[in-house]
């Protein structure tokens, strides 16, 4: 367990912002925290780093309440991603990434080298991009900077407060693509707000649904699409998409067949789920797409009587 609220509450005058708050993240999770506007998401993300102070309760950071640390040493090991991005406008895509590694007293060459690394992991080349300044950038070129210097001294969390929210589909589809990447490839335990209910389904490990400070429901996104805890959960969630979005969640794995005859035209990679596939079909006119792994390897076939039947929803 990396961080721990206990009873944790929060109160804006008579107002309580969250009450009773009880949570364990472990670490390597990326968590989603999901609600409407209002129901305490961001509060519960800035009381981690102490940007807000919690009034009651404990919140514990490695087993330490954060009371307790230094707030300075605290932050720098928690990276912090936003919407408004807030790059420095005067430093260079490079300089920008440096800024905690700098802080924290790391040499030229290690810190040329983790800037190098992210912008790499972030698809942007360094020889490109490493020298630009933020309004040389497109919004979603500065939010990949954004993340890369959150992610630059290597911190045990990273906070992310709806950072995809103000970019256009095509450029949140790639960084929601990308930020999955990174959290399975380094086990970066990620807390992430969103109100947008696809991307929290599609990037959490786990979701933990708010409303008036409360929470309302924990649990992996096929849980609270299958076992919702009550009518809140349905209604949020949209009752009339919940098959849509339990195919979302199932990988097409368990239909794939070997060939017989003739190979479908038409490749899909292993990896999709039921939805994109049915849709893939639906989109080419055939019933039977080619399955194979990233590398290209061959793996089977699947077809729609199959998929359609959906025996594992």
């Amino acid at each position: 367990m990396i961080i721990k609220f206990k009873n944790t509450c929060k109160s804006y005058g008579a107002e309580a912002a969250i009450a009773d708050f009880n949570l364990d993240i472990q670490k390597g999770e990326l968590l989603v925290l999901l609600g409407p506007s209002g129901s305490g998401k961001s509060t519960v993300l800035k009381m981690v780093n102490r940007m807000v102070s919690h009034d009651a309760g404990q919140i514990y950071f490695h087993d330490q309440e954060i009371n307790s640390f230094n707030v300075q040493d605290l932050r720098r090991r928690m990276g912090y991603a936003i919407q408004s991005v807030g790059l420095f406008p005067h430093r260079t895509v490079a300089q920008n990434i440096a800024t905690v590694p700098k802080l924290l007293g790391w040499d030229t060459q290690r810190v040329q080298a983790r800037v190098n690394e992210l912008l790499t992991l972030l698809a942007m080349d360094p020889k490109q991009y490493a020298a630009r300044y933020p309004h040389q950038l497109s919004g979603g070129q500065q939010q990949r900077v954004g993340v890369a210097r959150a992610l630059a001294a290597n911190p045990d969390v990273l906070l992310m407060d709806e950072p995809f929210g103000a970019l256009d589909p095509i450029s949140r589809a790639a960084l929601q693509a990308a930020l999955k990447q990174i959290q399975q490839t380094t086990g970066k335990t990620i807390l992430f707000v969103t109100h947008d209910i696809d991307e929290a389904l599609l990037l959490a490990t786990r979701i933990v649904l708010l409303n008036q400070g409360r929470i309302v429901q924990v649990g992996t996104p096929l849980e609270l699409l299958q076992q919702p805890a009550n009518d809140f959960v349905v209604n949020f969630l949209g009752r009339a998409d919940l098959g849509l979005q339990q195919l979302s969640m199932r990988s097409i794995a368990p239909y794939v067949k070997a060939i017989e005859g003739a190979p479908p035209t038409h490749v899909i990679a292993h990896s999709v789920s039921l939805r994109e596939a049915i849709s893939r079909m639906a989109t080419l006119h055939v019933s039977a797409l080619c399955v194979v792994k990233e590398d290209g390897t061959l793996l089977g076939q699947v077809q729609a009587a199959d998929l359609l039947e959906n025996k594992h929803v």
